[in-house]
């Protein structure tokens, strides 16, 4: 049995070092125990590091999502009332009726109707930066194209999405563990002004529905579909975010890991065909989300570990795809890796609805800026990642090329 008193971990969250690399950090705590109580932190609760914990704990109903914000809190109401909202902190029967309507955009049939659009805005971000020889893969690359790909679904004006960079770093650090005080207020003050631009969009939606996600909600919504307006625009939100940050981060990291693996680069160079085992690989190696959050909805046993009732459970996604009880020389990266069970994108009933989507954006993206921009090079030895332990997430990845 796990004892709970006085659990700490030798090391800090938030170091410079951790953030680098967190994974040594995440082996340290699997060697003690796959779950593991921590006092010392600013957050305490279980951490998950083990891969089999992690599955279990995530399909396991009785481990409830909640929103970051105590309900209790009368501070940053709009960002409170907006998570309470949206899909991604919802359980059971709430959760499930958004979960339908949306997924009726994110059908395997739709997403690939996406693929020429999604090949014709890479090159035209790779015609933007070819003659400069050089390119910063996320702010040239990764986020416009991730943009540019979510406004098309949501129907919102490519001219407008500029506003969508800022907006999305806010609010992620809204429900991260380095989060402030003034992140929250950040964060509130974005609420207001997504929820004021959503608005004013779905009005016009109303009077002139197009081909997209949110006349198709809007239908839905006038059709008993069970979809409040509050929820209509959480939905909107959460699509901005979420098709943002996991896609840029799986972008950059994916370039980032293979230009440090000189051999893993020849072997995807000399057979593009392996691209798509290979995003599944980046995935596992370097995953966009790192953690996800349950709280316990009762008292439950997990590996020697009694977990009470409304504690809180951190799922290490990053720590749980490199278990070397589940993958072969886990911390290595191998473009080949088959089979892949990964869990970058969750599992269960809150598997990521975009995963596909996210998927072929990173194949199109890489394949194409491997064929495209030849001799790329890393043009920094000094690397920031931004100070988020839910995310692994560049600040920058400045490319040269001939």
């Amino acid at each position: 049995m796990i004892s709970k008193l006085n659990q700490t971990i030798p090391f800090s969250l938030t170091s410079p070092e951790f953030l680098r690399n967190p994974y040594p950090y995440y082996d340290k705590l699997r060697s003690i125990h796959p779950v593991y109580w921590v006092n010392s932190l600013k957050y305490p609760g279980w951490y998950v590091t083990g891969y089999e914990e992690a599955i279990a704990i995530l399909k396991d109903t009785r481990f409830k999502n909640r929103i970051p914000l105590p309900q209790t809190s009368n501070k940053y109401e709009n960002l409170k009332n907006l998570q309470n909202d949206m899909m991604l902190f919802k359980n059971q029967l709430d959760h499930k009726r958004l979960r339908m309507l949306v997924s009726k955009v994110f059908t395997p049939r739709i997403v690939e109707g996406y693929r020429p659009y999604i090949n014709e805005t890479v090159n035209d971000l790779l015609n933007q930066v070819k003659d400069k020889k050089k390119m910063d893969v996320v702010s040239d690359y990764a986020f416009p194209l991730a943009s540019l790909i979510i406004a098309e679904i949501l129907g919102v004006p490519a001219e407008e999405r500029f506003q969508f960079r800022e907006w999305t770093a806010s609010l992620i650090q809204t429900i991260d563990f380095t989060r402030t005080r003034k992140a929250l207020a950040n964060g509130n003050e974005t609420t207001i002004k997504l929820l004021d631009y959503f608005r004013e969009l779905i009005k016009k939606r109303k009077h002139n529905p197009q081909d997209d996600l949110i006349s198709m909600l809007i239908k839905e919504e006038q059709h008993g579909g069970k979809l409040t307006d509050e929820e209509l625009l959480a939905t909107c939100i959460l699509l901005v975010i979420a098709g943002h940050e996991t896609t840029v981060n799986l972008i950059s990291n994916s370039m980032f890991a293979l230009l440090n693996q000189p051999q893993q680069l020849m072997k995807l160079k000399k057979n593009p065909a392996l691209i798509e085992m290979a995003v599944e690989e980046f995935l596992r190696y370097e995953s966009p989300t790192q953690m996800t959050a349950r709280i316990a909805s009762e008292d439950i046993n997990m590996n020697s570990a009694t977990i009470k009732k409304d504690e809180q459970v951190y799922i290490l996604l990053g720590a749980a795809n490199r278990d070397p009880k589940k993958f072969f020389n886990a911390n290595e990266l191998d473009i080949t890796r088959n089979p892949n069970p990964h869990l970058a994108f969750g599992y269960g009933v809150h598997f990521c609805l975009g995963s596909l989507l996210a998927r072929i954006e990173a194949q199109i993206a890489i394949h194409t800026l491997l064929e495209r921009m030849p001799n790329l090079q890393i043009a920094s030895s000094e690397l920031q990642w931004r100070k988020l332990i839910g995310f692994r997430s560049l600040l920058e990845l400045p490319l040269t090329f001939n």
